[in-house]
């Protein structure tokens, strides 16, 4: 049995302005931090032995990490494509819409459609390339939408599509 994976799909190139900013400070700050990581690094190989040097492995692994996040983070950047206008067309669900919806059971909820490097759960806040954003992309009001997850197919009524955060 290998070990090999298929790579992850690519993930959409979509960004709101907030969103592109917020990303510009995470890497300003792992900046930061990669410099207090590496005197840290530096003071704790002074201390002789490496190989059981704890303080010394953690920050090994630390400035790994940072490292790996700071690749991403400047490679993203520069292939991200920022939306900052709502779509002429307000009738349909494109990027940035925030949609009102009733499944079977009339239990109503609201998310808004973000690219995959803004999403946040415990605002509502969902990925476009997420199976339930798929399926409402360039649908309209009270459109039927279906979803098919793990658990099978649930169906959403679209009640509401507005484009600002009132």
């Amino acid at each position: 049995m290998s070990r090999y994976r298929p790579p992850q799909p690519k993930s959409s190139a979509y960004i709101s302005k907030p969103g592109y900013q917020a990303l510009g400070e995470e890497l300003k700050g792992l900046w930061i931090t990669r410099r207090e990581v590496t005197a840290a690094l530096s003071a704790a190989a002074a201390e002789g032995d490496r190989s059981e040097n704890a303080e010394y492995i953690y920050r090994k692994k630390q400035l790994r990490e940072i490292d790996r996040r700071i690749r991403y983070l400047q490679k993203r950047l520069d292939e991200l494509v920022i939306v900052d206008k709502p779509p002429t067309n307000q009738q349909q669900v494109f990027f940035g819409a925030w949609v009102e919806l009733e499944d079977e059971g009339g239990q109503c909820m609201t998310y808004r459609i973000v690219g995959p490097d803004e999403f946040n759960v415990e605002k509502g806040w969902i990925s476009m390339d997420s199976p339930v954003a798929c399926a409402l992309m360039k649908k309209h009001l009270d459109d039927e939408v279906h979803v098919q997850r793990p658990a099978g197919e649930i169906r959403y009524i679209i009640t509401g599509i507005r484009y600002t955060t009132d």
